[in-house]
């Protein structure tokens, strides 16, 4: 596929870049895609839930009542989940919900949702750029000259640019990605992807087998 290449004013240059087929033109693979952000979703959980089970809760454990002759039901100590300040049953504990996936299956997924871009022509590429000062109106000019403004956006950069990601970093819904940190969910959240020229000999040592 091949895309021209912008100007961050907006303006066509008259130079071109042709995506490699293998990365941004396979056949996607949609299991691959669901368990790659599966496992991304899965990991970015604390896991730190908890709730207190009788022998946690305050309370005595002396016996409410006698267990025959009363007429009611039997009963334990006041910390028995049937009443009211008693422990949970079978509440959340402490846990992981982090899980492996292989390397080749989290490279093809991240093919695949690139692919999906590509395909619904969602990508674009820029010329290298630099602000002078960070200021978010920098970057909110950027936006608006592709009629991205309140739109989600993800710019992929090849190496960390202070000025780029502290411009960024206060609009709703834009953000900025290292081509080596590069993953399904952020490819898939973006409604438009911006790489800079010098991003894809990045993504392409990355993502090619």
């Amino acid at each position: 596929m091949e895309l021209t290449v912008y100007n961050i004013d907006g303006s066509k240059t008259a130079r071109t870049v042709v995506l490699n087929d293998s990365i941004f033109a396979i056949e996607p693979n949609d299991h691959a895609i669901y368990l790659d952000v599966k496992q991304y979703m899965a990991n970015q959980r604390q896991g730190t839930h908890k709730t207190k089970g009788r022998s946690e809760v305050m309370g005595s454990t002396r016996k409410l009542h006698r267990q025959k002759g009363t007429g009611g039901s039997r009963k334990g100590d006041i910390k028995s989940p049937i009443f009211r300040g008693g422990g949970r049953i079978f509440g959340p504990e402490p846990r992981d919900y982090s899980f492996k996936i292989n390397k080749k299956v989290k490279r093809l997924a991240r093919k695949s949702a690139l692919t999906y871009k590509a395909k619904d022509n969602n990508i674009m590429v820029l010329e290298p750029f630099q602000f002078e000062e960070p200021k978010t109106k920098n970057y909110l000019e950027v936006l608006k000259k592709f009629n991205l403004e309140g739109k989600k956006s993800l710019l992929v950069i090849p190496e960390v640019d202070r000025t780029i990601v502290l411009s960024s970093r206060n609009i709703p819904k834009a953000k900025v990605a290292l081509a080596s940190e590069l993953n399904t969910y952020m490819i898939l959240n973006a409604d438009h992807l911006l790489i800079l020229e010098n991003s894809l000999p990045e993504v392409e040592n990355i993502l090619l087998d």
